[in-house]
């Protein structure tokens, strides 16, 4: 199977998600029918953190979550990568909180 997978706005779709996302077919069907910028804060979820065993944690919840229903990860800012529109306060707010940590 030479499917394509969508992937998201602003980053495309690392080779881990991709295999994870086609071995599951409820899972892959669940990614195809969100948005391309929900799909792109999946991305950034699952890529934004340091340790690989952390990523791995996140590549498992997005798989479970998008059968779930999820339609975005939950508790996550958002993606900072996007150029698109201006960071919101809120998230300046914690990324500033965060860098003083």
């Amino acid at each position: 199977m030479n499917k394509s997978i969508s992937s998201g706005t602003v980053h495309t779709l690392p080779n881990d998600i991709r295999t994870a996302l086609a071995s599951d077919k409820a899972a892959l069907e669940a990614w195809e029918d969100i948005s391309p910028l929900a799909r792109n804060e999946w991305i950034c979820w699952v890529t934004f953190v340091k340790k690989d065993a952390t990523r791995k944690e996140h590549l498992k919840r997005l798989i479970s979550e998008l059968k779930e229903g999820m339609r975005r990860p939950c508790c996550w800012l958002g993606c900072i990568h996007r150029k698109d529109k201006p960071m919101s306060a809120s998230v300046q707010y914690v990324l500033n909180r965060q860098s003083k940590n």
